[in-house]
């Protein structure tokens, strides 16, 4: 009887504290849970519960936690700029298509257009998915920079000694930045057994990290170095690299590297993994106008107070083609898609991206979730020819004539 007693009152207590949860959120944080599932296959929801997820996945600790990008205290400005000419896109008909939920051109510092929909404005923050992987990589040239990571040849298990005996011994930073590792990896979004769907469930084992976990069972598929092959895995383990080179939290690095310095206007969130570290090939909570001034900050040459956070020639040889992807005009530069015209752009699943393209100073931002899917190509094409569009405004504007790609 005094075990049922103990039982009913520890159960109660958990009722009384879930409840008080509940009633601390704010209406639209209730109502989102409502419409939330409490599993993270972020990839086989639909598309109502993407709609309501991507823009509260850090205000869901029921989903997943989130680590804090504190910004600082004097975020750069972005003044308006004129209204783009007339775009050979109708920009209304792109924003429906694409389901934006933010659309950002900034042109020589200017905002030049900037639209919102689905029911999000310029205050809200949206999951970025792989743009993150760009962020990722700009931190690794920063902890070259700062003398904590030594060379891009070193070997992963240098800094992740648990994956020593693995097929990452084989291995180079460079080689992950570049996605040829040559390690077999499943990136179907359809499939529900491929990797990148399963290994942020993974039960790791005790003590060690849960990528770190999966990653070290896969097995060698061809030499390291012999191909290009996407794995969002390779760039959590970058993350796990930096981190663990630095001695901090992805977070708090990206906060003092980047966010800080480049004038953020709001804090940001990273996502966690179940053990507890930022998933870098993924996961940032942004505001869509701080996602256009990080292209900024790279168009810029990544500079505080005039100096580089980057190595000499690190950002240059990041954003150009490291590794050919089998498709003329494409790249891909260390966690960057490269265009044949100097243009690149990170890139998530359903709709994120950033376009950097320096010779036009022209950044373009836009969040959206796709209707087609995680890679919808009819989206992928829309979105290309709106670039294309814009370029193209801008060069008649300056009466360039040049040719879009």
């Amino acid at each position: 009887m005094k075990y049922k007693k103990t039982l009913f009152a520890a159960l109660a207590a958990l009722v009384l504290v879930g409840a008080a949860i509940w009633f601390n959120l704010d209406k639209e944080t209730r109502g989102l849970l409502k419409a939330i599932p409490t599993n993270r296959d972020v990839l086989f929801w639909s598309q109502a519960q993407r709609d309501a997820a991507f823009r509260a996945l850090d205000r869901l600790p029921i989903l997943a936690k989130a680590r804090a990008i504190p910004a600082g205290a004097a975020p750069r400005p972005l003044p308006p700029g004129p209204p783009l000419p007339k775009l050979a896109v109708d920009v209304d008909a792109f924003m429906a298509s694409q389901r934006n939920a933010a659309l950002i051109v900034v042109h020589e510092g200017k905002v030049r257009l900037e639209r919102y929909g689905l029911d999000f404005d310029a205050a809200g923050r949206w999951t970025s998915f792989s743009v993150a992987k760009s962020i990722t990589s700009t931190l690794v040239g920063a902890a070259i920079a700062d003398g904590f990571i030594k060379s891009m040849d070193d070997k992963v298990s240098v800094y992740v000694p648990q994956m020593k005996g693995s097929a990452y011994d084989d291995v180079s930073l460079r080689q992950l930045l570049t996605m040829t590792s040559g390690i077999r990896w499943n990136e179907d979004y359809a499939d529900p057994k491929s990797d990148v769907a399963r290994f942020n469930n993974h039960e790791p084992e005790p003590g060690v990290d849960a990528l770190v976990s999966y990653l070290r069972r896969l097995p060698r598929e061809v030499p390291a170095g012999a191909r290009w092959h996407y794995s969002t895995g390779e760039t959590n383990l970058v993350g796990i690299i930096v981190a663990q080179a630095v001695g901090k939290p992805l977070a708090e690095y990206l906060s003092e590297k980047i966010w800080k310095p480049a004038g953020m206007e709001q804090s940001a969130t990273w996502i966690l993994s179940p053990t507890g570290s930022e998933i870098s090939g993924c996961c940032i909570q942004a505001a869509t106008r701080d996602f256009a001034r990080f292209g900024l900050f790279v168009i810029e040459g990544a500079q505080v107070d005039g100096k580089s956070v980057l190595p000499e020639g690190w950002l240059a040889e990041a954003t150009t083609e490291r590794v050919g992807i089998g498709r003329p005009g494409y790249g891909y530069g260390y966690q960057w898609w490269t265009f044949s015209d100097g243009s690149f752009a990170a890139r998530g699943i359903f709709g994120q991206s950033i376009l950097i393209d320096p010779k036009r100073k022209l950044v373009i931002a836009s969040n959206a979730n796709w209707s087609g899917g995680a890679s919808h190509k009819p989206s992928i094409e829309a979105r290309q020819a709106f670039w294309s569009a814009v370029q193209k405004a801008l060069d008649d504007e300056a009466g360039a004539g040049t040719a879009p790609r």
